[in-house]
């Protein structure tokens, strides 16, 4: 009967050097395969396992399932006290800002019952001078003639403009310098005066509905027509009226220096323009004016004052 240990045929025979030591012919015979570990074999016929073996065990390591995902890192967190005073911060901001709005909002309730109406400046948008925003403040069946007086008052910078031009290339070319420095003072008054007196009292009689701003209008619309008409003829009144580029002073250079005289006849269409269109802005607004009855309005309104001034 065979032994339990026995060597098994199948085996691949180790290559055993013949001239190499007796004893250590026979351990390395006596090795497992399959164990790792190495065997002798004893006179009696047994196996048992030799003393010094080549590999040392390796030391247990800790079985991890999560792969060092379970390890924890240190996070610095704020504590319970911080983050509560943290909060009661930010909730004081927050009553603040409300109380900030709440109070804005009572001051412009104030404000529109009293009649004060408080303007943005949002014109021209590149750099807001003045507040004008027509389709928030004009009733919807107002805005057309308003649309028209705005470009009138356009209009009017752009006439000065381009007077201003004119006269420059006729001083350049041997005229006084007397004449740039008058169109230099018609646009600068011109501008803003054209919007103080005439532009802005009908914006605001078509936002408020007012009667004396309606007469306030008429009144120097009338002057800005009768300054345009002037300004398109150029008669020989100031500095032989070349200051303004009207069709007298057109036809004066016209014929001397020819550059000169087409720019003072674009300029003399520019007023032409202006003027016509000027007219059909006030015929506008006083159809309004007296269909919507305001005209009635106006006269009680100026009896008033006359009776209050005289008492």
């Amino acid at each position: 009967m065979a032994g339990r240990y026995d060597h098994n045929p199948f085996d691949e025979e180790e290559e055993v050097n013949p001239f190499s030591d007796p004893g250590v012919r026979g351990k390395a015979s006596g090795q497992s395969k399959y164990g790792g570990g190495a065997f002798y074999t004893t006179n009696s016929g047994g196996v048992a396992p030799a003393k010094d073996s080549r590999l040392s065990p390796l030391p247990p390591e800790p079985v991890d399932f999560n792969y060092g995902r379970g390890a924890t890192i240190d996070i610095p967190m704020d504590s319970t006290a911080d983050l509560r005073k943290k909060e009661k911060e930010l909730q004081a901001k927050e009553a603040e800002l409300r109380r900030r709005e709440e109070d804005i909002k009572r001051r412009e309730e104030a404000a529109a019952r009293a009649g004060i109406v408080l303007e943005e400046k949002n014109w021209p948008p590149f750099f807001p001078i003045i507040h004008h925003d027509i389709v928030k403040d004009i009733p919807i069946h107002l805005q057309k003639v308003q649309y028209i007086a705005f470009s009138t008052w356009l209009g009017l910078i752009l006439c000065l403009l381009w007077n201003i031009i004119a006269v420059t290339t006729a001083w350049i070319k041997g005229e006084a310098v007397k004449i740039w420095f008058l169109a230099l003072i018609y646009f600068i008054a011109g501008v803003p005066g054209s919007y103080v007196l005439w532009y802005r009292p009908l914006y605001r009689a078509f936002r408020r509905e007012s009667a004396f701003r309606f007469g306030w209008f008429f009144m120097f619309y009338l002057l800005h027509i009768a300054f345009c008409i002037f300004a398109a003829v150029a008669p020989p009144i100031v500095f032989k009226g070349k200051s303004l580029t009207g069709i007298l002073p057109a036809i004066d250079l016209i014929g001397s220096q020819v550059l000169v005289g087409i720019f003072y006849f674009v300029g003399f269409g520019l007023f032409c323009l202006e003027s016509l269109v000027s007219i059909t802005v006030i015929q506008q607004v006083y159809t309004y004016f007296r269909g919507s009855g305001k005209a009635a309005e106006l006269k009680r309104e100026a009896a008033r004052e006359a009776m209050r001034a005289a008492l």
